[in-house]
């Protein structure tokens, strides 16, 4: 078999890129009708009329509105590492890029703020695909992670090394109870938000140092191991 006849039906690159152009432009145009309309009160045909394209197209690059919350979740997370990057790159103190990191992704959720407490209902039932803890939802959450792990990596904090292992899962718990508060902020531009960033963090980063005195180990170790425990009934 030839190479030209075993590329058959293989999309080209210039495919690819018209159909990820697509995606992206099928994704905005539902963000922004989400905020303009509402998210229930925007439909699949109503996203696919307003991006110029076919019901069918629609919903061949996104299942349901359910699949275009997950590909914003994705992209959500590209952003905030983007967003990250500076505060990553200039301090190693902990407590800074912490709180840099957590502003960052005020930032980066800020546009979206009006319809975000209507897709959280739905968000919020345990079995919903939209649930920050769903299988569906497993690449945003790993990605949320790995930007609290570099938080940690690239700092100059001395930690217990157990609790370094944990600590990025720990952050980003943390960060979910802060999206919560976010969403239901309605204090102009959610400066109750920040606040609650500002004063949380030197707690988390006195706690992060006080993990390596001897005397707080042990209690160290029965919470890192109720943590492992649920994991495994999980």
């Amino acid at each position: 078999m030839t190479t030209a006849a075993a590329d058959h039906g293989s999309p080209g690159p210039a495919r690819r890129a018209r159909g990820e152009q697509t995606r992206q432009l099928i994704l905005e145009t539902a963000l922004r009708l989400f905020r303009e309309r509402g998210y229930g009160e925007t439909t699949m045909r109503a996203i696919a009329k307003e991006a110029g394209v076919a019901v069918g197209n629609a919903y061949y690059y996104f299942d349901s509105k359910e699949h275009l919350i997950q590909g914003f979740y994705d992209r959500n997370q590209t952003e905030h590492r983007t967003a990250s990057t500076e505060v990553l790159a200039t301090s190693t103190e902990f407590a800074a890029r912490l709180r840099g990191v957590m502003h960052a992704g005020i930032d980066v959720n800020e546009p979206y703020h009006s319809f975000a407490g209507t897709f959280f209902k739905s968000a919020a039932e345990p079995s919903s695909p939209l649930s920050p803890f769903s299988r569906e939802s497993s690449p945003a959450r790993d990605a949320s992670i790995a930007i609290f792990r570099d938080v940690i990596e690239g700092s100059s904090a001395k930690l217990d090394p157990e609790l370094r292992k944990e600590l990025p899962e720990l952050l980003w718990l943390g960060w979910m109870g802060v999206i919560l508060f976010w969403v239901y902020d309605k204090s102009p531009g959610q400066r109750r938000t920040r606040k609650l960033i500002d004063g949380t963090v030197p707690l988390i980063d006195r706690l992060v140092g006080l993990s390596r005195l001897r005397v707080l180990r042990p209690a160290l170790r029965q919470v890192l191991g109720l943590i492992e425990t649920v994991r495994r009934d999980d």
